[in-house]
């Protein structure tokens, strides 16, 4: 009932083990971007890989060898993506989002909060994060490409300045 044999447990002890160990390797040789908190294809990567590394510590059916090659593809994989889009525009498109403008010069958009699925309620929460107890002193917020929101004071203008643009392409 708690366990079907010893010999599981040492095949889950050493096949873990130097799965664990093949992943940090494939991880240090593919660099930072890998897992970073980027956006949603990114953190989709990064479940894959720890569903693989779930599945080679777990399944009698998968042998190290295959699971380390099915973490080397997905890491591979994610570098030639991430390569693809520093170095092509039409990547970058596809796999990244741009910024959005939720909250402009003392408005919110509603068009942009709608499309995004964002609520005024979640907007007031990322100010009050950022210590201001009102939308007074705020000058724009913005809905990052991961997912989080930028707060940016009143007075921080050459920082609102240049999300000018962005909020016209989304007025």
């Amino acid at each position: 009932m708690f366990f079907n044999d010893g010999w599981g447990l040492v095949r889950v002890l050493v096949s873990g083990t130097l799965a664990y160990v093949g992943l940090v390797l494939l991880l240090r040789v593919s660099g930072k971007r890998t897992l970073s908190k980027m956006n949603a294809f990114d953190l989709i990567v990064t479940v894959a890989l720890g569903s693989t590394l779930a599945t080679i510590l777990l399944s009698r059916d998968v042998a190290l060898a295959e699971g380390l090659t099915a973490l080397g593809l997905l890491v591979g994989l994610q570098y030639l993506i991430t390569w693809g889009s520093v170095h092509s525009e039409r990547v970058q498109k596809w796999v990244k989002a741009d910024p959005t403008m939720l909250y402009f010069n003392g408005h919110f958009l509603e068009g942009p909060l709608r499309r995004e699925r964002v609520t005024e309620t979640e907007v007031f929460a990322a100010v009050r994060d950022q210590g201001l107890p009102s939308m007074e002193r705020v000058g724009a917020v913005v809905l990052e490409t991961d997912g989080s929101l930028t707060v940016l004071k009143r007075g921080d203008e050459g920082a609102i300045d240049t999300l000018r643009g962005v909020q016209n392409r989304e007025a």
